[in-house]
C-alpha cells in the first residue's frame, strides 16, 4: 500500500490543545468490524467503554512513566541548545535529539538549566550521546528540572498540570519520551469499575520514543524503516493471556504501544506462543498483518499517513478505518495525544 492511502483531511480546529476537564470526559467512537463500515460506529462516552467489555476479558495497558524529557541550556559558547532525551542509557548516560544554530561536536559541554553540565561524546545516527558530570544520576536531574515532553503538534509550552495529565494513573516505570495516549483517559475509579465487572487488568511496559512522531517519508509502505523501542513482558502477563484464552475471555490492547509489545513477545518466541520478553522492537504491522495476540483495540486518533493509523488499519480494516475517521472529522472527534478515543471490537471468527 501507499503512504498516500492513509492520507485524511484534518482540521487544525480538532487537534486538542488541552485534556479535557476529566480523563473520563472524552468522547468514544465504538468500531465493529464486523459489519459494513456504514453501519461499524456507534457515538458515545469513554465510561462507555464498560457496556463493550465482558467477565474473563483482559485490558493490557503500557506502564511505562513519562520522563520530562525536554531540558534547555546553553554551549560554553553562550548559543542556546534544547534536549530532548530520547533514552536514558544508564546512571549518566543519555541519548538525546539536540537542537541548536549548529550542532555540538565531541567534547563539547553543556550547561542544562543552569543546574548540571553534560558532555558531548559522540553521535550515533540522529541522536547524540551525552555523558552527564554529576554525582547525581541523569534520571534524577531530568526528573529534577526537565519539562513535560509535548507532542510537536501542541501549540503550546508545558503547564504544570502536564505533570499530571500527560501521565497515566498507573504510570510505574521511568523511561518514555511520549504518552501512551490511550490510557490517559482511565482514572482510578474507571479502573476500579471495570474490575468488579470481572475484567482482568494486565500491564506490559514499552518507553515510547520520539520516534513515534516520525512521519513516513517513502510512498511505499514496505520500504518505511521503523524506529526501535524498548519494551518488557513478564511471564506474569503471559499467564494472564494464557488463562484470559483458557476461559475463552477476550485481550484488548490498551493503545497501540501495548500492541506492539504482546505482538512483538509473540514475534521473538521461539514457541510461536507468546513468552515473556526483554529487548527492542522495530516491529511495524500495516494491513495484512495476522494479529496473533490482540483481539480488541483502545486507542486514540491519529496523524494521517503514520504508523499508528497503519496499525489501526491492519486490525479493524483498512475501509473500516478510513470510513470511522471520516465520522470522527465530521463528528468533531478530539484528535491526538488530548483526544478522544476510539474502541475496535474483536472480529468474529468465521464460520
Amino acid at each position: 500500500m501507499k503512504r498516500q492511502d492513509f492520507f485524511f483531511d484534518l482540521p487544525e480546529a480538532l487537534i486538542a490543545q488541552q485534556p479535557a476537564a476529566q480523563r473520563r470526559d472524552s468522547r468514544l467512537l465504538v468500531l465493529n468490524p464486523n459489519v459494513e463500515p456504514e453501519q461499524s460506529l456507534v457515538d458515545g462516552q469513554f465510561p462507555d467503554l464498560l457496556n463493550y467489555l465482558n467477565a474473563d476479558d483482559l485490558l493490557v495497558f503500557n506502564n511505562t512513566k513519562v520522563i520530562p524529557a525536554r531540558l534547555y541550556g546553553q554551549k560554553s559558547s553562550g548559543g542556546k541548545v534544547e534536549l530532548l532525551i530520547e533514552r536514558v542509557v544508564d546512571q549518566n548516560t543519555l541519548l538525546s535529539h539536540v537542537r541548536s544554530s549548529n550542532a555540538p561536536k565531541a567534547g563539547a559541554v553543556l550547561t542544562i538549566e543552569g543546574s548540571f553540565d553534560v558532555e558531548v561524546l559522540g553521535r550515533e545516527g540522529a541522536l547524540f550521546v551525552l555523558k552527564v558530570l554529576s554525582e547525581q544520576s541523569a534520571l534524577d536531574l531530568i526528573e529534577a528540572h526537565g519539562h513535560m515532553p509535548l507532542p510537536p503538534y501542541i501549540e503550546r509550552e508545558d503547564a504544570v498540570e502536564d505533570k499530571e495529565r500527560y501521565q497515566t494513573v498507573y504510570s510505574a516505570k521511568p523511561g518514555a519520551v511520549a504518552a501512551p495516549t490511550a490510557g490517559l483517559h482511565f482514572d482510578e475509579a474507571l479502573l476500579e469499575e471495570i474490575q468488579s465487572k470481572g475484567v482482568q487488568l494486565g500491564f506490559v511496559t514499552l518507553h515510547v520514543g520520539a520516534g513515534t512522531f516520525k512521519p513516513v517519508q517513502v510512498d511505499d509502505i514496505s520500504e518505511h524503516v521503523m524506529h526501535s523501542e524498548y519494551l518488557e513482558v513478564d511471564a506474569e502477563l503471559v499467564e494472564k493471556i494464557r488463562q484470559t484464552r483458557a476461559k475463552g475471555g477476550r485481550v484488548f490492547a490498551v493503545g497501540t504501544t501495548s500492541v506492539r509489545c504482546l505482538e512483538s513477545a509473540t514475534r521473538f518466541s521461539s514457541s510461536g506462543e507468546i513468552e515473556p520478553y526483554q529487548g527492542e522492537t522495530d516491529i511495524f504491522i500495516t494491513p495484512g498483518y495476522e494479529f496473533k495476540q490482540v483481539d480488541g483495540l483502545l486507542t486514540n486518533f491519529h496523524l494521517p499517513e503514520s504508523t499508528l493509523i497503519m496499525l489501526v488499519s491492519a486490525l479493524a480494516g483498512y475501509e473500516h478505518t478510513m470510513h470511522a475517521y471520516a465520522h470522527a472529522v465530521e463528528q468533531q472527534y478530539r484528535f491526538f495525544s488530548y483526544g478522544d478515543a476510539m474502541l475496535i471490537l474483536p472480529k468474529q471468527p468465521v464460520a
